[in-house]
């Protein structure tokens, strides 16, 4: 009290109180906790109890703040790939080349979900080398001036070796995601980055290695969101029992009589209405139920021919292919 009188003041008697304070935190973007070994960023509440002649009473809680990255972006879902070539030479041999390309179906991912890598290692060299892949996390932090980096390694995975004139294709090896903290972009003190290297390992020489750049993120990709369910794709999918259900030989006809009661061909004379409403209330997609007979097969040629007592070389006949 500025007035040093004691209007306003409350007096806390004996016993337990309890206090319910809420805090907004700022619309700004706020970097995601993390814990490096050169750097932290942490948050915490403090509350502290101030008492007439005796040292105020702190007590500080941390909680954790998580940056959104939502990796359904365009930016993010765009594929990564990469082609690299490397000549080994000895004095003054030289071996053939070998090529490594490589391909990732996106950017962004999120922890616990797998990455399918694609690639291709032609070995035309004279030695035995070893296709691999491997996740690392980037660690960059920035003070006064100066720049300190940690590279550590999240996952990897081995490949089966290859000899001379050997190809090894990866159609779609998959590499899993442990649980790791999202990537750090926006924060001017401290970076965490991720990268897929997928690399030849080459005994006596420097290994062919080829980079993809990653972003770990915290919305996961939704089902929606994948262009390998768009709904070109999704159609081309469910007309593929088209050519599955059709008979090599088409089959003549059953007759009307066999197929169809009087009881039957009755109740199929219900107005249009009726049978349009009947169509829209038909659950599921139309392929579920379009294979069933629900049209009356064509009465026999009996029924509708205007001369039958017509000798049968004079009824019109089909022109001969």
């Amino acid at each position: 009290d500025d007035d040093n009188s004691e209007e306003g003041l409350h007096t806390i008697h004996s016993g337990r109180h309890e206090y319910a304070f809420s805090f907004e935190l700022p619309q700004t973007p706020l970097a995601t906790s993390f814990e490096g070994r050169h750097g932290s960023v942490r948050y915490w509440v403090k509350a502290e109890l101030h008492r007439p002649w005796f040292l105020p009473v702190k007590l500080k809680k941390e909680f954790t703040v998580f940056e959104h990255i939502d990796i359904n972006t365009p930016s993010l879902l765009s594929p990564q790939a990469g082609t690299k070539e490397k000549t080994l030479c000895c004095w003054f041999c030289t071996s053939g080349p070998i090529s490594l390309s490589a391909k990732i179906e996106r950017k962004g991912y999120t922890p616990g979900e797998s990455i399918q890598i694609f690639a291709e290692i032609e070995n035309c060299s004279s030695r035995v080398v070893v296709p691999k892949a491997a996740i690392y996390q980037t660690q960059a932090f920035y003070a006064k001036g100066k720049m300190k980096e940690v590279k550590q390694l999240v996952a990897n995975l081995r490949g089966e070796s290859l000899s001379s004139g050997k190809t090894e294709t990866w159609n779609g090896k998959q590499l899993k995601i442990p649980p790791v903290s999202p990537s750090i972009l926006d924060c001017s003190i401290i970076r965490v980055e991720y990268s897929l290297m997928v690399y030849v390992d080459i005994p006596g020489a420097m290994d062919l290695f080829l980079n993809l750049p990653l972003v770990i993120g915290t919305i996961p990709l939704h089902p929606f969101g994948s262009r390998t369910s768009s709904v070109s794709s999704q159609c081309s999918m469910n007309m593929n029992w088209l050519g599955l259900t059709l008979p090599e030989r088409p089959e003549a006809p059953p007759s009307y009589a066999e197929v169809v009661t009087e009881e039957q061909r009755q109740s199929s004379l219900a107005p249009m209405g009726a049978c349009d409403d009947f169509e829209r209330a038909l659950p599921g997609p139309l392929f579920a139920y379009i294979q069933e007979f629900r049209f009356l097969p064509p009465p026999l040629y009996s029924e509708i021919d205007p001369n039958p007592d017509q000798p049968t070389d004079d009824r019109p006949s089909c022109p001969s292919r």
